[in-house]
């Protein structure tokens, strides 16, 4: 049973160069029509998800803070009929700190989020414009004011690894957003993503990202510093203070059971992966038609369940603890991982081993794609 949400609103202002996400700009939003087919959506899910309280919920995007505070009121209302609410629910919204959005943080807040997670991206002017943000640095830095006011717990976004970024630039765009002292910061590497504008212009030779050797040592910078100001990696881009971890995310890393409702989102349940219609037009079709937006909803074999527990679950920095993963999925340690890989990797420094638990070490993490090639066995690869 789901006990974590994730909603996605598909809609953005502009479509960002480096984004691969569900995300579609368009004139105008019937609002009306979006809160009943979300509402139909999630009953729907629930028929055959509820049973168990939700620990989270996650709005996701797009960008959910253009979503009228009414309507996420209501949905959550509703959610919390049909599932029932844990006592210490994590209700996530993720926001643009414009100004126009900031200016509804505080009727956010009274419909029920308790914790905000703000795309800021830089804290440079130049770098937001390269990045195609329509936030400026004096915005982001009021909207995460207002925010840490407002909402019980607020992290943000970072993008670094950008061309011409060097180890003294990032460790002092790092150090400015440590002291914000937010509890939870996401900081990920600038990435080309296939089919974006950015993927563009590196094939066009107008964009030369950043050399994988300059990359792995802003990616240790990053690590060291936040661990000094007391917000270690707990996933490879994610940092927090002990009791600040994402839960919802932490659902998806642990691989438990969550439901996912909206144009583009994916779902666990009972061994069933779902996918509803990504363009918004298809999604509201699917639901007036068959009373869900659901686009392809298949089993899982155990190979395949074995595989993304193991591919989430590595992730961590707590690891996995293989002896219940083999009685989860009734498969021997041999059947989830390559031992005589794991063997060469933990010489090598790059993994670890603690009784029937495995991770990879914080030299390994910045490898982490290799090192799973590697280790997670070869019959749940090919499954």
């Amino acid at each position: 049973m789901a006990r974590a949400l994730y909603i996605h609103w598909p809609f953005c202002a502009k479509k960002c160069p480096y984004c691969d996400f569900n995300s579609h700009v368009r004139d105008s939003v019937d609002v009306a029509g979006w809160q009943a087919a979300l509402t139909a959506d999630m009953r729907a899910e629930a028929e055959v998800a509820g049973g168990e309280p939700l620990t989270s919920i996650f709005f996701g995007g797009g960008t959910p803070s253009l979503m009228p505070p009414a309507l996420v009121a209501t949905l959550l209302a509703e959610a919390e009929r049909l599932w029932g609410f844990d006592a210490g629910i994590e209700i996530t919204l993720e926001a643009n700190p414009s100004s126009v959005e900031a200016a509804n943080f505080a009727a956010l807040a009274a419909a029920g989020i308790n914790r905000v997670s703000l795309g800021v991206q830089s804290l440079d002017d130049a770098e937001l414009q390269f990045l195609g943000r329509l936030h400026g640095s004096n915005e982001a830095m009021t909207a995460l004011e207002t925010a840490q006011s407002l909402f019980k717990r607020v992290t943000f976004d970072l993008i670094y690894a950008l061309p011409g970024h060097t180890p003294e630039m990032w460790a002092e765009r790092l150090a400015r957003a440590l002291a914000f002292g937010t509890g939870h910061l996401s900081l990920y590497q600038l990435t080309i993503e296939p089919g974006t504008r950015f993927a563009s212009d590196v094939r066009r030779g107008r964009l030369v990202p950043l050399g994988d050797d300059e990359a792995a040592e802003l990616f240790d910078i990053t690590q060291e510093l936040t661990a000094a100001a007391g917000l270690p990696a707990y996933e490879t881009s994610n940092h927090a203070r002990p009791g600040e971890e994402s839960r919802h995310n932490l659902a998806y890393w642990r691989y438990q059971d969550y439901a996912g409702i909206g144009p583009g989102a994916h779902g666990r349940r009972g061994g069933v992966a779902t996918v509803r219609h990504k363009k918004p037009e298809n999604f509201l079709t699917a639901v007036t038609r068959q009373g869900n937006g659901i686009a392809e909803q298949r089993l899982l074999n155990v190979s395949e369940q074995a595989a993304e527990a193991l591919l989430m679950g590595l992730r961590l920095v707590e690891g996995v603890d293989l002896s219940a993963l083999s009685a989860r999925f009734a498969l021997p340690r041999s059947g989830l991982i390559e031992e005589a890989a794991l063997t060469r990797l933990e010489t090598l420094g790059l993994m670890w081993q603690a009784g029937s638990r495995i991770g990879v070490t914080p030299q390994g993490r910045s490898l982490l794609d290799a090192l799973l090639a590697e280790v997670v066995a070869d019959t749940l690869v090919a499954a």
